[in-house]
């Protein structure tokens, strides 16, 4: 699984003009992104390594699971996108919707079992996301 990680002051996402996901920061929005060898094991793994990775400002650096601060995960199929060839990417290493969608629920289900506060986009849906960076900070996670 792949991950775009980014520290936020804020962040929502909207479906059809609805807000169907949103969080206050500081807090992490997250772009979630399956690839076909991808497993509820790996889901599970990204989503202990979301809670605890040490992001934000503190001495030492403070995770989300010690400052409790919440996450808004989003599914993004594009991550997998291939560009290296041609002006058009490839989605051929993005796994399906049926085999993605499960995995991106477990990620979040694994983080709300942890503690974790999380607001969610919604899956396949023309979703516009806001967000203040932090930072900017950004970090590209891969289990």
């Amino acid at each position: 699984m792949r991950a775009v990680v980014q520290r936020v002051a804020g962040a929502a996402v909207t479906v059809d003009g609805e807000t169907v996901g949103a969080i206050e920061g500081p807090g992490l929005c997250v772009l979630v992104g399956a690839t076909h060898e991808d497993t509820p094991a790996r889901a599970a793994q990204l989503a202990r390594k979301l809670w605890t990775l040490r992001l934000f400002p503190g001495s030492p650096e403070l995770s989300c699971s010690e400052l409790g601060a919440p996450l808004l995960v989003i599914s993004q199929f594009t991550l997998y996108g291939d560009a290296r060839k041609g002006r058009r990417p490839t989605w051929n290493a993005a796994a399906p919707g049926p085999v993605a969608e499960p995995l991106v629920d477990a990620v979040v289900a694994e983080l709300r079992a942890l503690g974790a506060t999380v607001a969610t986009g919604r899956f396949g849906a023309d979703m516009k996301v806001s967000l203040v960076n932090d930072g900017p900070f950004t970090v590209l996670l891969e289990v």
